[in-house]
């Protein structure tokens, strides 16, 4: 049986694992090994009790273990296993068809992770195209596996030699000429968006800039390739992100939360004349567990409570009430700098280069785990759950209050 000590664990981690993960953390003092886990809340193996706003990148954005998502994966399991790739089975199908209805595209592709469906998107508008190049983000990130490391982080790809700088055109984050000039030549494939990049910080969109970006595809005969893994399912306050801006992609990337944090499924969602390859060539793409029997039939929960609309307005007021606390805050310490916002996508950006990591280091403290944007630690991730109450919200206020209060007693900036 597996060691339980926390001890233990580290150590068997740092050996066997990833040493330099192990490494970094413990110099924010962060030494967590999660045990029991329950809605937004999680407990060290040594019984310290976290709120949760990392959720895992939103995979827990209904909480962990949600009862109603552990009731659909235990019935499923009663009779279902992983099923067969080459056929379809009830699970897979009816949620590639919630998945047509609720994004206006037609074709799911099941992947086990948002970085192998980055991929296939990536493949299907290369395909549908005949182009090679692919436009993506200066400080985009889009998994870490070939085409989808590719496609984001240029340092991670370069280390293992896998990127592409020929077909990976970069550009930044914001600013129109720049696509409009990298599509000119009408030989891009796609753009590859994440609607709000998570890993540089969450910036928010100008409004025109998403629209300005699809109106330039359809110029050029590019495809628009929507990364929804983080900003998807809910969080913007819109079941999608690109809602909030009307703008319909060519292709959607979901996973993360359709999971319920259960069971691993991602997808591709293609419209009818992108995924024409399905109607082609059924073995174009296989996966072993891509679209699994249990990860479907939790996903079609998942992707229910996420769609209600008692869900989204949950989401509105929180962010409201979240905003009007932040901005409180912000107003009394001069450390936290901005907030940006959409829903309960929230960055928080701090006055320091490092400001988010120290703020990691600070408020796991204090009993609070929220992960540092990995591309700008000047930036704290805070991602509160789709289902959380205003009681949650003023504790978790409370834990920031302390951890500034703290840092600046460190620091020696007082108040």
């Amino acid at each position: 049986p597996a060691a339980n000590d926390k001890a233990t664990v580290l150590q068997r981690a740092r050996e066997y694992l990833f040493p330099d993960r192990i490494d970094r953390l413990a110099s924010l003092g962060v030494d967590l090994v999660i045990g029991k886990r329950e809605g937004y809340r999680f407990w060290d193996l040594d019984g310290r009790e976290f709120m949760d706003f990392h959720l895992n990148g939103g995979t827990y954005s209904l909480g962990h273990r949600n009862p109603q998502l552990l009731e659909v994966l235990r019935d499923t399991l009663e009779y279902a296993d992983v099923g067969n790739h080459h056929f379809p089975n009830p699970a897979r199908a009816e949620l590639a068809e919630r998945l047509a209805h609720a994004t206006s595209l037609q074709y799911s592709v099941f992947t086990p992770s948002g970085a192998e469906a980055n991929d296939v998107a990536i493949k299907s508008a290369r395909r549908f195209t005949g182009r090679r190049k692919i436009v993506a983000l200066e400080q985009g990130y889009h998994g870490r596996s070939g085409l989808s490391g590719a496609a984001g982080d240029d340092a991670a790809a370069v280390a293992f030699h896998s990127d592409y700088p020929g077909e990976f055109i970069k550009v930044p984050f914001n600013d129109v000429d720049a696509m409009e000039r990298a599509l000119a030549a009408g030989d891009v494939a796609a753009v590859m968006m994440e609607t709000i990049p998570a890993t540089s910080g969450f910036p928010v969109p100008d409004p025109a800039y998403l629209p300005a970006v699809r109106a330039l595809c359809d110029r050029f005969g590019t495809l628009y390739v929507a990364d929804e893994v983080q900003t998807g399912l809910g969080r913007t306050g819109k079941l999608w992100g690109v809602d909030c801006w009307a703008v319909r992609p060519d292709i959607l990337i979901t996973g993360k939360c359709l999971s319920g944090g259960l069971y691993p499924v991602a997808a591709a969602v293609l419209s009818r004349e992108v995924g024409a390859w399905l109607a082609e060539d059924g073995w174009g793409y296989v996966s072993t567990f891509g679209g699994a029997e249990p990860g479907c039939a939790v996903g079609c929960r998942a992707l229910e409570l996420c769609a209600d609309p008692a869900t989204l307005a949950n989401v509105e007021a929180m962010a409201g009430y979240l905003a009007r606390g932040l901005e409180d805050i912000k107003g009394r310490r001069g450390f936290l700098t901005e907030v940006r916002q959409r829903g309960l996508v929230i960055g928080l950006k701090f006055d320091a280069p490092d400001g988010g990591a120290q703020m990691t280091g600070a408020l796991f403290q204090h009993g609070l785990w929220a992960m540092f944007a990995g591309f700008d630690p000047s930036v704290l991730q805070f991602k509160p759950g789709l289902l959380v109450d205003t009681a949650y919200c003023d504790e978790a206020l409370q834990r920031m209050e302390d951890a500034l209060t703290s840092h600046g007693r460190r620091a020696g900036r007082g108040r």
